[in-house]
């Protein structure tokens, strides 16, 4: 049986600057990829699936569609997910096309991502708004705008973290929390701003310090549970990242598919880690296959943060809905059914 690959670059333009410690961001930029077969009445059937490349870690768009390009004869050819993950590494073009074959077997089988699981994915998820690093007036005033929703993301920077998130903390005063510096922070300042992150019923640090430089954490006892991010990207990483972490942040776009990621949360698990579930800025179409690994579990993810599409002047139609700070599922048929 032969299949058909495409994939294309996507831009979409976000309503407001997404800034962070690291940069600002003012469009997503996607890698979106389509595999196709005959079904067995005549009808064409796609499976879709969504990469962002990510500077961070060496990845640009060309960079994720020329990989995509390597494999081009090996998925035409039938190549199954396994494969993939030894064709290709971890990483955005990885994604796409992995998750592209999981939308792809859905619809061949009749049988959803979701039933294949054994999860539900058709009801509100409490996913947190992010308020990006501004001048701490202007966060409070953006954090008191969602003060209403269950869980917010509170990026800071290493210049004055604490009046950060305490300006969050004081417009928002029932949400949980979780503080992400982006890697922008060092030893000194973790520990120094430990009292205030308790003080502050911070739910959760995400990613304090640079990858590089977080052999310390290990033995470090934290008052807040510690995420790594930046640090995390496949089921390889896990036992030095269980040494040093209490939790992780699993993205797709890191995992290099939903195959791996499953893979990464069931053995963060079996090891009582806490789980995030993460995203780039993006579109529906990135969100939804994370949506299954929020889902995962008997309680699910301890923290969704897939706000992606919140950020996007105009999403792919029939994707996923904010309302007070819960996802609202995408329409029937959008992605793994």
């Amino acid at each position: 049986m032969s299949l058909i690959l495409d994939a294309r670059a996507e831009r979409f333009a976000l309503a407001r600057p997404f800034r962070i410690s690291r940069g600002v961001k003012t469009e997503a930029l996607v890698v979106t990829a389509s595999v196709s077969r005959d079904g067995l009445t005549g009808q064409t059937l796609t499976g879709w699936g969504e990469g962002v490349p990510y500077a961070r870690y060496g990845e640009s768009v060309e960079s994720v569609l020329a990989q995509i390009e390597e494999a081009r004869g090996a998925i035409e050819r039938g190549l199954d997910r396994a494969g993939l993950a030894a064709l290709l590494p971890a990483g955005a073009a990885r994604n796409a096309l992995d998750c592209a074959l999981w939308d792809l077997e859905a619809k061949a089988s009749g049988i959803s991502v979701a039933d294949q699981l054994g999860i539900a994915t058709d009801r509100p998820v409490a996913s947190a708004l992010t308020v990006v690093i501004d001048t701490p007036e202007a966060m409070a005033a953006e954090a008191a705008k969602v003060a209403h929703a269950p869980l917010l993301k509170v990026k800071v920077d290493a210049l004055d973290p604490e009046v950060q998130v305490r300006a969050v903390r004081a417009a928002a005063p029932e949400a949980a929390l979780i503080v992400d510096p982006n890697e922008s922070w060092d030893e000194a300042l973790v520990r120094a701003m430990a009292p205030v992150l308790a003080d502050c019923r911070v739910a959760v640090l995400e990613q304090p310090v640079p990858a590089e430089a977080d052999d310390w954490l290990a033995g470090y006892c934290a008052p807040v549970p510690i995420c790594a991010d930046e640090s995390l990207h496949t089921l390889a990483d896990l036992p030095r990242i269980a040494e040093r972490y209490q939790a992780i942040n699993v993205k797709l776009d890191k995992a290099g598919g939903l195959t791996e990621a499953l893979a990464l949360v069931h053995a963060a698990r079996a090891r009582n880690m806490g789980l995030m579930v993460g995203c780039m800025v993006s579109s529906s179409l990135s969100i939804v296959p994370a949506l299954h690994i929020a889902a995962v579990g008997k309680a699910g993810a301890d923290w969704v943060d897939l706000d992606g599409p919140v950020w996007l002047r105009e999403d792919r139609h029939g994707g996923v809905r904010d309302e007070g700070g819960y996802l609202l599922p995408p329409q029937q048929g959008f992605w793994g059914s």
